[in-house]
């Protein structure tokens, strides 16, 4: 079993040849990325620019995500999950980065917004829709489906209040009192939300392992669900095995360090499109935010989502799609916000109130949906049609 990682071309031919037909496709996104570049000197249009950059983040994020598994693989589970579940968000990261030393912190937060709402509105609808097509039903941890939910209301309280507080100071104080105590407030708030997600980290990877792992429903149910949830841990594991022998520590390094390179400069080219596009087409900065960098940031996660519900894992699909939300809420937020502090380009936590009711109202439905423990694609259309009455409402939004 090869571990120096060490990888030949003929390796790499032969992975590639043993992928599924979707890797495939998403490998041959990769030549977006040198035309990324291409757009970016020859100038072409913002249209083009922009989603040909979008088209360029796509498979960079997902093999970073390989590499990020790889390196998850021989460094254990409590290691590897923290470093799952750090890295799972960092192209999003990445490109809001970029964004705010670009001046566009309103684009910042929109994509706060649209990854929170996307990922458990339309990833979580998705799945729960294909999914449950062939299917009656599909099971899921409603104990760990809960525990996320309550984080996800403490994400909420912790967006709603800034702007509850910025409202209620009155017009006393001068605007840049204001926007220092607002900027405190989002700082501690900032640290607040890290703390938590030190402990949810604690909580699911540590002391409460097996509410990712076993299923709910009724005693037989669960009793079967966990012989099922146990096969399935063992062939995964082995199917792990097998795909990573060939991804060394040393390969997988110097991946992740490449590919956060280039999709930093893709990043780039992406986030300085925007305001020509925006204002080439008319779109707002909120709904470039909220739909379309949103989309584009968790793409290849996205379709992981998917793709293990359709193989009847929901589970792991609750996982990807409400944990990658409580990801961003927890701590690409904060990082950004203490990043904006030192670096010299402030980011708050004051939201708009159409962005604080959609993410509010998000919540709330996933809340009822995941609540039985089971899902069908009838709730699965539900979050689909919440999302779409979201998007439609933000690309009308003035």
């Amino acid at each position: 079993m090869q571990k120096t990682g060490n990888v030949s071309l003929n390796q790499l031919m032969r992975e590639l040849k043993e992928s599924s037909i979707l890797d495939k496709v998403l490998y041959a996104f990769f030549l977006f990325v040198p035309l990324a570049f291409v757009a970016r000197f020859l100038e072409f249009a913002p249209l083009y620019t922009f989603f040909i950059a979008a088209l360029a983040v796509v498979p960079i994020a997902k093999l970073m995500g390989e590499a990020t598994e790889a390196l998850a693989h021989h460094a254990g589970p409590g290691i590897g999950g923290l470093l799952n579940a750090t890295f799972g968000n960092a192209v999003e990261l990445i490109i809001s980065m970029i964004a705010l030393t670009k001046g566009l912190p309103e684009v910042v937060k929109a994509s706060i917004t649209g990854s929170i709402i996307g990922n458990i509105l339309f990833v979580l609808g998705l799945s729960m829709f294909l999914g449950g097509l062939s299917r009656k039903h599909q099971l899921f941890n409603r104990v760990g489906a809960s525990a996320s939910a309550s984080q996800m209301s403490l994400a909420a309280i912790a967006l709603i209040v800034p702007a509850i507080f910025t409202a209620t100071l009155g017009t006393n104080l001068t605007t840049q009192k204001q926007d220092d105590l607002l900027e405190n407030l989002s700082l501690v708030v900032a640290g607040i939300l890290l703390l938590c997600y030190v402990a949810q980290l604690i909580f699911f990877l540590r002391t409460h392992s097996d509410l990712t792992a076993e299923e709910s429903g009724s005693e037989e149910e669960r009793k079967f669900g966990q012989a099922l949830a146990k096969a399935e841990q063992q062939l995964l594991q082995e199917e792990e095995t097998e795909e990573v022998s060939t991804w060394g520590v040393r390969r997988a390094v110097i991946t992740l360090l490449i590919a956060t390179v280039v999709v930093g400069f893709v990043s780039e080219i992406l986030v300085g499109s925007i305001e020509p596009l925006t204002k080439e087409l008319g779109w707002t900065e909120l709904f470039v935010g909220v739909i379309l960098v949103a989309v584009i940031g968790n793409a290849a996660e996205h379709m992981t989502a998917v793709t293990v519900a359709m193989k009847n894992k929901m589970n792991l699909a609750m996982n990807i799609a409400i944990g990658s939300s409580l990801q961003i809420a927890f701590f690409v937020a904060p990082v950004l916000v203490f990043f904006g502090f030192f670096f010299g380009h402030p980011l708050n936590l004051r939201f708009e109130e159409f962005e604080l009711v959609s993410i509010v109202a998000s919540i709330l439905i996933v809340n009822l949906v995941s609540s039985d423990g089971e899902s069908n694609w009838f709730e699965g259309l539900q979050l689909l049609a919440a999302y779409l009455i979201i998007a439609v409402a933000f690309f009308l939004h003035p």
